[in-house]
């Protein structure tokens, strides 16, 4: 398959303002998204989808290209629809998005995606361990899978909920990633479709997905990723990881 990288950097965030241009150990945020999923030599191109004259001109600095996008869209995945329709990029197969706060995002988690559209998901995407401490913190998206890898449901709540505190919670929480790959028709029918009334109420994008029939296969890694960054809170934590790990 010919994958077709896109990270969609929005800069109007409300958590974090000018989010992909805040430095996380002295570059811009979404340089270093840009320069994790080019480590991982998994995609054939890699573009930005950004609605920000500023972003563009700091990630073609960084050697790639940026695609300026319409700054109406509701959601990352859009977004990534409009660059991805683009005359050029047509003779890609399937489309990446890795979001563009996602500096950790671990080659696995892509490469393991990306096996999920090889044996017929319409897209495929990624969980990590979650500790039970950690399940009731809405930041951080849960994932519910059938037999089969495919995704059930997806929530800021803790699910599933265990009615008795005192039932195992070993393996029971998975922590969903900040990536997805789709094929070109799957894509298609999610931006096409309106916004659910489940992710109107979770504010999850992917929940329109499920809502219209596609399948999500999760691919499952087996150590706890390092959340993204979404406030200055976790920009704190992401620089001390930086620090400890990477430097």
């Amino acid at each position: 398959m010919r994958v077709l990288g896109v990270i969609p950097a929005r800069l109007g965030s409300t958590r974090l303002p000018n989010k992909p241009l805040q430095l996380l150990a002295g570059e811009p945020l979404i340089t270093r998204v840009i320069q994790r999923v080019m480590e991982h030599e998994v995609v054939q191109e890699l573009v930005v989808a950004t609605d920000s004259d500023m972003v563009a001109q700091v990630v073609e600095r960084a050697g790639v290209r940026a695609v300026l996008t319409h700054d109406g869209h509701r959601s990352g995945t859009d977004r990534v629809a409009e660059a991805a329709a683009r005359p050029e990029f047509a003779t890609f197969d399937v489309v990446a998005n890795v979001q563009g706060d996602e500096p950790f995002i671990p080659r696995e988690a892509l490469a393991g995606a990306l096996e999920r559209i090889a044996r017929g998901d319409d897209v495929g995407t990624a969980a990590a361990p979650l500790a039970s401490a950690d399940a009731n913190d809405p930041a951080r998206v849960k994932v519910v899978t059938d037999a089969e890898g495919r995704a059930l449901y997806f929530s800021r709540a803790a699910i599933p909920h265990r009615r008795e505190p005192t039932d195992p919670a070993d393996e029971l929480y998975w922590q969903h990633l900040g990536l997805y790959v789709y094929t070109r028709p799957a894509l298609a029918r999610w931006v096409e479709a309106p916004p659910s009334p489940a992710e109107q109420a979770e504010r999850l994008e992917q929940l329109r997905a499920l809502h219209v029939g596609l399948t999500i296969g999760v691919t499952r890694l087996g150590e706890p990723a390092q959340p993204g960054v979404d406030t200055a809170e976790d920009l704190r934590r992401a620089e001390a990881h930086w620090h400890a790990f990477q430097g």
